[in-house]
């Protein structure tokens, strides 16, 4: 099939997904291997947590024979992608996501469905995917450029080359972003790549790269679908140079493993227990408090940056409380999340619903007072994975809920009674991803930040408000290494090659084969 009219045919395909409303129809999605649909006898049913039994569509499995296929595409076509002036790389790129995110106005509705983040949010994960490749396309050529140093010590070229093939698996919780910060700053630097999406949200995201695949040259992007067999075909494959990877620790181990049986570098963000720290000048009233619970429960609160645990000064105390609950009932509204005016679906499985009410209980049995937020919309569901927002005050820091990443909608208020004290009891868990510091006095709060553990700390806002694409973003710790976002995210794809011909070398010169470095 020539090129364009496989484009168009996937790009219908998505425009006719996306334009759906509420009531859409079933959908089935295959691999995208090699410049073209590859179908499966297997599938992977893709059920919506609005009712929590709708097929929502499928995703074909990808055999282990498949997933070779997929990498030995992207190896043959790797040299030709990675001798492609940087430029004109990125052109293709943005071109191909241009095409593919012209879609209608609901484009979120499909995520709402299969992962239950509200449409109107998730509409906004193609604008950022646009938004995020024009970044990367103004600083790609800066990235990518050799550099030459002539002078009396000799002539040293440093080439900057792309790691070669990636293999990246992305989470469900933000499926199109998540996806994009792996596959635009790879393939603009050069590398080709299989992206494995997650079982619990393909859908989107297999559709709106497919279409992309379908623009560019064939294997430079793949996509595969499945679950553990196929990830670990895809991360214990000696043809993958890289391994990016985003999810939960269990996943990060194994990969982790199979890494270092090829000595394949990998780049891992892997959750966090972020810490919001409110000092004694944070502002406080209506803005502050709303600020702090989109900060925690956007996704229901399934987010790797959301606010997990906030410390708030001893004699502030009841006040921050009052005014939290008073901010969450004007801006929570629970409900289907392909609705408009919702701005919180369910959580994305039973197996997350279970997990969060056992917590919940578990944090009650400990003494922690929990309080519900926001309001229930009747469009909620029997059936739908649907946990209510709420806070918990009277735990300790050795309490679960604030010892552990909880992933949902369930936020400790913790008291504290000095701002060092605060910092120390941030400190003190094994993640380290994100945090922020709250005041109006901003060196003050840059000050606090410094001596945060943390990839990065937001000041006086949180979760995606403080993103920009310019500030590198990873964990520390068990909350993972390496960075997307910024020039460092696009460094995280390319490695050096040093070609040196020193002076002493030179023809005419008294060489001393035996020389040390800098003699």
């Amino acid at each position: 099939m020539p090129k364009q009219e496989l484009f168009t045919r996937l790009q219908h395909g998505l425009h006719a997904m996306f334009a759906l409303g509420v009531d859409h129809s079933y959908m089935h999605l295959d691999s995208f291997i090699n410049g073209r649909r590859v179908a499966s006898p297997a599938s992977i049913d893709v059920i919506s947590p609005i009712d929590g039994h709708t097929i929502v569509g499928s995703v074909a499995t990808a055999s282990a024979g498949q997933v070779r296929d997929a990498l030995s595409a992207a190896r043959t076509v790797g040299t030709f992608w990675s001798q492609i002036p940087a430029a004109d790389r990125a052109r293709q790129l943005i071109d191909a996501i241009e095409d593919s995110a012209a879609i209608p106005d609901h484009s979120g509705q499909l995520i709402a469905s299969e992962m239950g983040k509200p449409a109107q949010d998730a509409d906004g994960e193609f604008q950022f995917a646009r938004r995020l490749a024009a970044f990367c396309a103004a600083n790609i050529e800066g990235i990518c450029a050799d550099r030459v140093i002539d002078d009396d010590e000799g002539t040293l070229l440093r080439i900057v080359e792309p790691m070669g093939v990636v293999a990246a698996i992305t989470p469900w919780n933000a499926p199109v972003i998540l996806a994009a910060l792996k596959v635009i700053p790879a393939l603009m630097t050069g590398n080709t790549m299989v992206l494995k999406p997650s079982p619990l949200a393909p859908l989107a995201v297999t559709a709106f790269y497919s279409a992309i695949a379908a623009r560019l040259p064939d294997g430079v992007l793949n996509i595969v679908n499945g679950e553990g067999e196929t990830g670990s075909a895809l991360v214990e494959s000696s043809d993958v140079d890289l391994i990016s990877f985003t999810g939960g620790p269990t996943a990060a181990r194994a990969i982790g493993a199979a890494a270092s049986r090829t000595i394949r570098p990998t780049v891992m963000e892997l959750g966090g227990n972020d810490a919001a720290i409110l000092l004694d000048d944070a502002g406080w009233g209506p803005e502050l408090a709303e600020r702090v619970v989109f900060g925690a429960m956007l996704t229901s609160g399934q987010v790797c940056m959301a606010i997990k645990r906030v410390y708030v000064p001893r004699e502030r105390h009841d006040e921050f409380v009052a005014d939290l609950v008073a901010a969450a009932g004007r801006v929570l509204r629970i409900g289907d999340p392909r609705l408009e005016g919702v701005t919180m679906g369910p959580v994305i499985s039973a197996d997350a619903r279970t997990r969060l009410e056992a917590l919940r209980q578990r944090s009650v049995d400990a003494g922690g007072t929990v309080t519900e937020l926001g309001s229930l919309d009747e469009s909620v569901t029997p059936g739908g994975h649907w946990v209510r927002p709420a806070i918990v005050t009277g735990l300790s820091d050795a309490d679960e809920l604030v010892r552990e990443e909880q992933f949902g909608p369930i936020l400790p208020i913790l008291a504290y009674d000095t701002v060092d004290e605060a910092i120390e009891r941030a400190n003190g868990v094994e993640h380290g991803l994100a945090s922020s510091v709250w005041s109006v006095d901003i060196p003050r709060a840059q000050t606090v930040a410094r001596r945060l553990r943390a990839g990065f700390t937001f000041i006086n806002c949180a979760n995606r408000a403080g993103v920009s694409l310019r500030a590198p973003m990873g964990g520390r710790g068990v909350s993972g290494h390496g960075r997307e976002f910024g020039d460092l995210g696009l460094s995280e794809y390319v490695q050096s090659h040093s070609i040196n011909y020193p002076a002493t070398a030179r023809v005419g010169s008294a060489m001393a084969a035996n020389r040390y470095p800098g003699a």
